[in-house]
């Protein structure tokens, strides 16, 4: 278990929470004075309400809810969204809604997930010769189907 911060920025806010043992996200959930109605093929910034605090050596992964994206075709816009270690400003989810029709968001709804994961800084090494691989340079499909 890490031990991560969490700020209520808002009284009415609601903190994230696991909804099951094996979950590896929690649960964010709206703060909103009023619903949010975001239209087709539109995206609009939702609060939470909360700023957290996290280990110098992590982030926070925002990633969008399955159940919202397979029943109504809402994701989070720049999944997964980052979180810096140093971040201290409130959680808001970038919601973009992919479908044809309306889709409101009220006040406490679970609008996206969050993963705290562990980061590796890069020490950069400018080479002139990568070592081979198998697949070589080959991309976009160069593994087949």
């Amino acid at each position: 278990m890490v031990k991560v911060l969490f700020k209520r920025l808002n009284q009415k806010a609601k903190l994230p929470s696991y909804k099951t043992t094996g979950s590896s996200g929690m649960d964010l959930m709206a703060c909103l004075e009023e619903p949010v109605t975001i239209n087709s093929n539109e995206s609009k910034l939702i609060s939470t309400g909360i700023a957290i605090a996290i280990p110098e050596d992590t982030e926070v992964q925002i990633r969008p809810r399955s159940g919202l994206a397979a029943k109504s075709n809402i994701s989070v816009l720049n999944t997964p969204g980052t979180i810096d270690s140093d971040y201290r400003g409130e959680l808001k989810i970038i919601l973009f809604n992919h479908g044809k029709d309306k889709f409101t968001v009220n006040n406490e709804d679970r609008v996206a997930q969050m993963v705290l994961m562990p980061i590796l800084k890069v020490e950069i090494e400018e080479t002139n010769e990568l070592p081979e691989t198998v697949r070589g340079s080959g991309g976009f499909g160069s593994t087949g189907k």
